[in-house]
């Protein structure tokens, strides 16, 4: 059983739908029981990141998230994937997770439309993600968002051209981080919730 983090922020239904065509189990749920007894997560996330980690801190669920994703797997979209780093500059400086190193800053493109909004082709750096399984270069994938992440080389997965690199997709450990939305990327997205799915099977 997936559990999809619903702390208010979050575009829940999308994610939900997305799963259920795959047959991927889940549920929406603040609920902490429920939470510890899932097998993984998705922290989903739209807006900006002040508003968000208030909403996440508010729900009391932080520790309970860092607990688990020491042993279980996590994927946080979009918003959801900035708010696992270590801070974001977005209005305000603000804390993060500090699940995977790095931080959130402005897209520093000129001449080109902010948000970064559209499909945009994948760059693998490491293949042998398992979430990256039967994912190929050049396969697109859609991005909506004004802010970039900055992660570790150690920790970036792939990313886009957007007058820049563009980091699309982080991991660490047990956490993983898609700036693009799964749920909205077509077969290429489902396949990457598939692979996000197998991972506690």
């Amino acid at each position: 059983m997936i559990a999809i983090i619903d702390y208010g922020a979050g575009n829940l239904s999308s994610v939900k739908n997305a799963l259920d065509y795959i047959g991927e189990k889940s549920i929406i749920t603040k609920d902490k029981k429920e939470i510890e007894l899932a097998d993984s997560y998705i922290l989903p996330g739209v807006g900006a990141f002040p508003f968000a980690m208030q909403k996440l801190n508010d729900t009391g669920l932080v520790d309970v998230l860092k607990q688990q994703v020491k042993t279980k797997s996590l994927l946080g979209i979009c918003l959801g994937m900035q708010m696992l780093l270590d801070e974001s500059f977005e209005f305000e400086q603000t804390k993060g997770l500090s699940l995977i190193s790095g931080k959130v800053d402005k897209i520093p493109v000129k001449n080109l439309k902010i948000p970064h909004m559209g499909w945009n082709e994948l760059n693998i750096v490491k293949k042998d993600n398992p979430l990256m399984k039967n994912i190929s270069n050049g396969d697109s994938v859609y991005f909506v968002h004004s802010f970039m992440a900055y992660p570790t080389d150690d920790d970036l997965v792939a990313y886009c051209e957007y007058g820049e690199k563009i980091p699309a997709f982080i991991s660490k450990g047990n956490v993983y981080g898609a700036q693009f939305h799964p749920e909205k990327s077509g077969e290429v997205g489902l396949e990457i919730l598939r692979n996000f799915g197998g991972l506690s099977k």
